[in-house]
């Protein structure tokens, strides 16, 4: 199914593009957290061509109806998205916020889907199978599964390293996220901090530029599904910081809690 997720993904990258080219307005949610038009109607767009191309298939989005756990849990496989991760960059227009789409299978994601519509880069990831890159990605034509393996680079890509690599958020950098990087210089000696935005920083670790990703803050199940199947795809893991044990999903809180990409 990855040709029509990708497909649905540009899609929504087109239309959060148009309105990232305008002037907009910016609301806030009870959280506080930000919320423009363009969350919103790249959400219509994605739930639209979700319903036609997978009918069976429950979604689960950011900006989608509240969903009760009990009508939930007895999901067997679901669509997990996050229409805009990254509002904050969005609204800051630096490029680095994407699409994210996920297919979760029983308590794990197994194929995922993020797409950066600014740097109009597609990240691909089937876990058991593998992950791909594709730069210029909104010029492709996608008629088969085939066409993304074809057009893409697959990662991890070929690099050329002095130091471990550590990503971090640009937008929330905790005391213990520092405090990870100060063990890893005290083991390794040079630790070279890479800052990114929204699900990036997963495709970093994906592709070898990045060692580790310690996400030492809150964040929610849609933001890290689709990361976390290109992670898995290429061999990676994603473990909970309290007890090392893979990242699961569907939970009743769909707060997540710490964690660790490496």
């Amino acid at each position: 199914m990855i040709k029509e997720l990708a497909n649905i993904a540009l899609d929504a990258g087109k239309e959060i593009m148009e309105i990232y080219k305008k002037d907009f307005d910016v609301a806030y949610k009870e959280d506080e957290s930000p919320l423009t038009i363009a969350d919103e109607q790249a959400h219509t767009v994605i739930e639209k061509g979700l319903k036609e191309s997978f009918p069976s298939v429950p979604i689960l989005s950011e900006e989608g109806d509240d969903i009760s756990y009990e009508e939930r849990k007895g999901w067997k496989q679901f669509f997990l998205v996050d229409p805009l991760d990254g509002t904050k960059e969005f609204i800051k227009k630096n490029g680095e916020f994407t699409v994210n789409i996920a297919l979760v299978d029983g308590d794990y994601p197994s194929v995922g889907v993020i797409y950066a519509p600014a740097l109009d880069i597609l990240y691909v990831g089937v876990v058991g199978e593998d992950a791909y890159k594709l730069n210029g990605a909104s010029q492709a034509k996608f008629v088969t599964d085939e066409d993304i393996k074809n057009l893409s680079q697959t990662l991890p890509l070929e690099q050329s390293k002095d130091a471990v690599h550590v990503v971090a958020s640009r937008s929330h950098m905790s005391e213990e996220t520092e405090a990870f990087i100060e063990e890893l210089k005290a083991e390794h000696g040079e630790v070279d901090t890479v800052s990114s935005g929204s699900s990036l920083k997963f495709c970093l670790v994906a592709e070898g530029e990045a060692d580790y990703y310690p996400r030492y803050a809150p964040t929610m199940e849609w933001d890290t599904g689709a990361g976390q199947a290109i992670v898995e795809a290429v061999g990676k893991t994603v473990v909970r910081y309290e007890d090392g044990k893979r990242f699961y999903y569907n939970r009743e809180d769909l707060t997540n809690g710490w964690f660790l990409v490496k």
